[in-house]
């Protein structure tokens, strides 16, 4: 549950006791708020009690009576506008004008109350306040939250660009400065290297192009009827030739046609990064199985089954967040973003789906995706 705590400003020990009284068991809840809301209840008499309890004690909500024997409710609001402070003020006055209104409002005031007011109304304007203040916080801790995930995409995007970029300014470098002797093979080699590295980091934009579309939701979705057994099949042709370099043997196991409902640039973006990826990872000579069918839940299955490297339990399970490459002695020569497996992952749940991998070190993988029909009402979408 969760606590607010209240302090009460007020020179009438009968209206501090009262306020106590009528908010001793009063909680509430939120649709917005996962936990009921409740409340402590702190009291001071004057100005002085009150500036010692704010500093000792900070409340969540202030009630403060416009009338103190030794200040004024807006004295202490504009100490408080001085000194802001995470909270809410009440204004308690029995002299309501609307001079005092707009004074105590420019001072921060969120609410008034005119003495008397019953129980009821002390309780509504508290809870108006208390929703005020917590979804506030919440909005807050989110825009925090985000600013941290920035800086970390910022981080790790420097640092994936950095290396490239490092490497071909040494290779260009030595081309310049013909460094390398006078064999015009070497100096063609550094220039594929380059070519190569700069391949790298487009495919780096492309990816980091399609995961901010999908994650904004601001992406426009082109839905039709897509044959996903003829989308496999033409994936599959498209990766001939980095297959027949490694002679990795690809065959295909579908109907003859599966439709459904799809941006076709997504189901292109899903298929493409398994299937590379199968090839890519795979060991030479190797085989890989790619299988669309209906599973028991009607929804469209890809299983793509490759004898590569195969992985951990440990690393299988970090393997679809954003950047995250799997480095050792076997894969530091295969250049990849990190960020395909992530938009998988993100691009099934937009047809209410889901993506993951089963895998045997040394043995191989079998990476998964579902798809059903796809998610009309796309909200934002953030990464783990």
């Amino acid at each position: 549950m969760s606590e607010l705590r209240i302090l009460v400003v007020d020179d009438e020990l009968g209206m501090r006791l009262g306020v106590k009284r009528a908010l001793n068991s009063f909680t509430f809840s939120l649709p917005d708020i996962p936990e009921p809301v409740s409340f402590i209840t702190a009291e001071a008499g004057d100005g002085q009690e009150a500036r010692e309890e704010l500093n000792a004690h900070p409340p969540d909500i202030l009630l403060l009576d416009h009338k103190l024997p030794d200040t004024t409710g807006l004295e202490i609001l504009q100490e408080l506008t001085e000194n802001p402070r995470d909270l809410l003020t009440i204004m308690i006055t029995a002299y309501a004008s609307l001079e005092t209104a707009v004074v105590a409002t420019r001072r921060g005031a969120f609410d008034f109350l005119a003495k008397p007011f019953t129980p009821e109304e002390l309780r509504s304007a508290v809870r108006k306040t208390a929703r005020h203040l917590l979804l506030q916080r919440q909005a807050r801790k989110l825009e925090e939250e985000k600013r941290g995930v920035r800086f970390e995409f910022i981080s790790v995007l420097a640092h994936e660009m950095k290396s490239p970029l490092a490497a071909i300014e040494g290779y260009l470098r030595i081309v310049q400065e013909r460094a390398a002797g006078d064999d015009p093979a070497v100096y063609e080699r550094l220039v594929d290297r380059s070519l190569d590295r700069i391949d790298g980091m487009r495919k780096l934009i492309l990816d980091l192009l399609d995961l901010t579309a999908i994650e904004s939701g601001q992406k426009r979705r082109e839905l039709a009827d897509v044959d996903l057994a003829e989308a496999l099949r033409q994936t599959v042709a498209n990766f001939e030739m980095q297959a027949s370099e490694r002679a990795v043997n690809v065959k295909i196991r579908c109907p003859d046609t599966l439709p459904l409902l799809a941006d076709r640039s997504e189901i292109q973006i899903v298929f493409n990064n398994l299937v590379s990826n199968a090839i890519k990872y795979n060991r030479e000579g190797g085989r890989v199985t790619a299988t669309l069918e209906l599973n028991d839940d009607g929804a469209a299955l890809l299983q793509v089954t490759d004898t590569g490297i195969g992985l951990t339990p440990e690393e299988a399970e970090r393997l679809f967040a954003d950047f995250v490459r799997i480095k050792n002695a076997k894969t530091r020569t295969i250049q990849g973003t990190g960020l395909g497996l992530s938009t998988v992952k993100k691009i099934a749940t937009l047809y209410d789906g889901n993506a993951g991998v089963t895998s045997v070190p040394g043995e191989g993988s079998t990476f998964w995706v579902t798809l059903n029909s796809p998610v009309l009402t796309q909200e934002p979408l953030h990464a783990s």
